[in-house]
């Protein structure tokens, strides 16, 4: 089973606990994980179901790749953080 992890910075603006999917891409880990949470995937995905341009996914402590498809590997047991990605000075 992949985990698949929100930040809490994430989850003070949107409901979005820690679950355990089944799944070998981003793309599968994220549709299990939103499953039944239409406002977490809106606030992650942006209408094109690609991630939007504040967001970061890191795959076993490595950022993905495809931010459009998702398509990334996730090995079994592996980890997937979702997180904003924060600017400023």
């Amino acid at each position: 089973m992949v985990r698949v992890t929100f930040t809490p910075t994430l989850q003070r603006h949107i409901a979005c606990p820690p679950v355990e999917v089944a799944a070998a891409t981003v793309r599968e880990a994220l549709d299990a994980a939103f499953a039944g949470n239409a406002r977490a995937r809106t606030y992650v995905l942006d209408d094109q179901a690609a991630l939007r341009k504040h967001m970061i996914i890191f795959v076993d402590g490595k950022r993905i790749v495809d931010r459009e498809r998702l398509s990334d590997r996730v090995l079994e047991n592996g980890e997937i953080y979702v997180l904003q990605a924060l600017s400023g000075g």
